[in-house]
């Protein structure tokens, strides 16, 4: 007998921990809830894993056994398990924080203690931390190397689901509620989760739009994109099952063509999730810190008003507004809309990038340690592989190119609906009267981008020490 504990896979399928199991030793599959955790959770987070946990148990108990739930430190839950069902061995997905290593070193010496074998797969990404790296033995800080190393290596095949009789026959307590785990109802809807509805997005996005990623994924009208982010991070849906199932789409085409090209694009989006893993591996300090040093501390501004302001989608720049209002709406937004409003607030509204990457923590669903800081110390010219602090999105270029029509922007800030795209991209240089006359309930700009964007220019080079 052994137990497999659950934690950023919940999934039966394309499990390497689960895959070990058989008849003659079977698996009693755990989940803990542990409060180190639970205190970085936030409620669209925590309500996507109790729903892709009661998938989970569902999943089992069709299968005659049950996922046997704990609350507490799991150095002290997972020996007391091995005992009470007489596991002789823990397997558990590795994860790449700093808090997850640093726990998992403590569960380590707590079941060497209680003389419990134990293991540690690879379950969340296709290469782990320190398989790639430089000719001489160093992490790649720029991603286009890492990627190229990443599309040339072998991945592995997904593992089948275990068998019935793998299964020991086991009954647990129900699962906590959100107010259980101290956790009030999110703000916004929340997809459903669950392997299922991971498969079910997966195949609607093979079938068609990953032909077309590649030249429309920017454009947030048209949802040509996965969705799959919160899977991912929660591990509904295993790495290696996206991979093998997105090179039947690419083997479906014609060598060399654009929609072979377009399906090489939403691969390499997959090697970024692991070139950001790999960074956080390496370099656990850049949750708090930047990546990059500067002479001189970056001399961000601390304005509460236009703080609050871009939180409530409230900027007076409608693609940054929409985006923000998807955020609250959805606990998800578009990606190249995230660039945009990280871009606005860290080189419009000159405020430090951890208050965005904080907010989007607490409102994501899809919220993922490494690539939410990655992409925000990018847009904050302060990463790896960053943005240069020269170039600075325009953020009224950037819904003009990318939301000609305003159909995202009118979806998320219906107060612009009978505006018309012409107002609206050009909200920034419209007179007070044409404003009101268009769109009396939307806020006027609360910057001036051109002044803003010499403003940001000075303040990094003053970092640099070049002014």
């Amino acid at each position: 007998m052994r137990l497999h504990w659950h934690r950023r896979d919940l999934r039966a399928a394309d499990n390497a921990g689960l895959a070990r199991a058989n008849a003659d030793d079977p698996v009693v599959p755990v989940f803990v809830f542990d409060e180190d955790v639970l205190d970085h959770g936030a409620p669209p987070r925590v309500a996507f894993m109790l729903d892709a946990l009661d998938s989970l148990r569902q999943w089992y108990r069709e299968r005659d056994s049950d996922l046997v739930v704990a609350r507490g430190d799991p150095r002290e839950v997972l020996p007391d398990l091995a005992r009470e069902y007489g596991a002789e061995s823990v397997t558990w997905g590795k994860d790449y924080t700093g808090l997850a290593r640093e726990r998992d070193a403590a569960v380590r010496r707590a079941l060497d203690d209680a003389g419990v074998e134990r293991a540690a797969v690879q379950n969340a990404v296709l290469h782990e931390p320190g398989e790639i790296t430089t000719n001489d033995g160093d992490p790649y800080s720029v991603f286009t190397y890492f990627g190229r190393k990443w599309h040339d290596r072998e991945k592995a095949d997904p593992y089948d689901p275990p068998t019935p009789d793998a299964l020991a026959p086991v009954e647990s307590d129900p699962l906590p509620s959100l107010s259980d785990l101290g956790f009030q109802a999110p703000e916004a809807d929340i997809p459903p989760a669950g392997t299922e509805h991971a498969r079910d997005l997966l195949t609607t996005f093979l079938d068609d739009d990953v032909y077309r990623y590649d030249d429309r994924r920017d454009y947030p009208a048209d949802e040509c994109t996965s969705r799959l982010s919160a899977h991912l991070k929660f591990g509904t849906i295993g790495i290696r099952e996206v991979y093998a199932e997105t090179q039947t789409a690419r083997q479906a085409v014609e060598p060399g063509s654009d929609r072979e090209e377009s399906v090489e694009e939403f691969l390499s989006q997959l090697a970024w999730r692991e070139f950001y893993t790999q960074v956080l591996f390496d370099r656990p300090d850049v949750v708090t810190a930047n990546y990059k040093e500067y002479d001189h501390p970056i001399e961000w501004d601390h304005d509460e008003d236009h703080l609050q302001a871009w939180k409530d989608g409230e900027t007076g720049y409608p693609i940054v507004d929409a985006g923000m209002r998807q955020l609250r709406e959805e606990a998800y937004m578009h990606n190249r809309v995230r660039m945009i409003v990280a871009s606005f607030l860290t080189k419009d509204l000159l405020i430090d990038w951890r208050h965005g990457y904080d907010w989007f923590r607490r409102k994501l669903v899809d919220h993922d340690t490494a690539n939410d800081n990655g992409g925000w110390q990018w847009a904050a010219s302060t990463g790896t592989d960053a943005q240069p602090y020269f170039r600075i999105f325009n953020p009224m270029t950037q819904g003009e190119r990318y939301d000609p029509d305003a159909e995202y922007i009118t979806r998320y800030v219906p107060e612009l609906a009978d505006a018309g795209p012409e107002i609206i991209h050009e909200w920034h240089e419209a007179s007070l009267t044409q404003r009101r006359n268009a769109a009396p309930e939307y806020p006027d700009p609360i910057v001036d981008h051109s002044e803003r964007r010499e403003e940001a220019i000075t303040m990094f080079e003053r970092a640099r020490g070049d002014a």
